[in-house]
């Protein structure tokens, strides 16, 4: 099992002034740093890739489409350039050595049509997933295709979605990932859930209810933790939480309420939390 933090935390575009922190993330124990890709400067990746490797520690990381590049948009230039800003990220991801690229870049984040996906939009995707997934395959990444609960997306809002969805794509590059806080809303049973994209299953979120210090809000952690454990699950588990650092992070997940007392605190206990269940079960 690898532990990594999202530095979402923190930053929507982590720079030099963010290392000192990605320096304490190493000395408490972590094995990797989240990296947000929403700025697409390849060259400036790959510097910030040589110094994460520096450091001894390995990356994943995220990015999300918007309704103006939005992979099942009924316009097919709109599309196109959804799987452009894809590969470009892919590129990205690359130089920064980052080794699965998660999130919900399969359709425009917070875009709503008042009804599920039609036939056609799932078509649009998983055609436009499977040109992202080829370019996966040539630059080394793997993608972590992301559920996301009903009132953030349209397309995917189960596992069995996104597992469905990956399936679909098939391409060895494009799998699913699984994501506590959106199963703790959307899932009927959470074990069930995880087994559900288990054969397609590449990455873990550890996110709490109130996307605070997971362990110390209401998602039914022993759950999670069993049926992970059953499925085989040994790669990444990444803690996403999200605090008042930035404004643009906090509007676009709706916290203006302080949980935690700092973030470094949070990565701290989070981490401790992880070790101690993942320790309880594989070891």
């Amino acid at each position: 099992m690898k532990f990594g933090m999202n530095l979402l935390l923190w930053s929507g575009d982590p720079d030099e002034s963010l290392l000192p922190v990605i320096e304490n993330l190493k000395e408490m124990g972590y094995d990797g740093v989240e990296i947000p890709l929403f700025n697409l400067d390849v060259d400036k990746w790959g510097k910030y890739g040589e110094k994460i490797k520096d450091l001894g520690l390995g990356c994943t990381a995220v990015t999300v489409r918007n309704e103006g590049d939005n992979p099942i948009s009924a316009d097919a230039k709109v599309r196109a350039e959804g799987v452009r800003l894809n590969k470009q990220t892919l590129d990205c991801c690359q130089a920064l050595g980052a080794e699965t690229l998660v999130g919900p870049y399969h359709s425009a984040i917070g875009l709503f049509s008042g009804n599920g996906p039609t036939a056609d939009e799932w078509k649009w995707g998983v055609d436009s997933m499977r040109q992202v997934a080829e370019h996966a395959g040539q630059v080394n990444v793997m993608l972590g295709v992301e559920a996301l609960n009903r009132f953030e997306c349209y397309l995917l809002n189960t596992h069995a979605d996104s597992a469905r969805f990956a399936r679909e794509v098939n391409h060895p590059n494009c799998r699913a990932m699984y994501d506590t806080f959106h199963s703790n809303i959307e899932e009927k049973c959470i074990a069930q859930a995880i087994r559900d994209c288990s054969d397609v299953l590449a990455h873990v979120h550890i996110s709490e209810n109130d996307r605070s210090t997971p362990g110390t809000g209401h998602v039914h952690w022993d759950t999670n933790f069993d049926a992970l454990k059953e499925v085989g699950y040994d790669g990444w588990m990444v803690v996403e939480a999200f605090g008042l650092a930035l404004p643009e992070i906090a509007a676009a997940t709706k916290i203006w309420r302080k949980m935690f007392s700092t973030e470094l605190d949070l990565a701290r206990d989070s981490l401790a939390f992880m070790k101690s269940e993942v320790a309880k079960r594989w070891n």
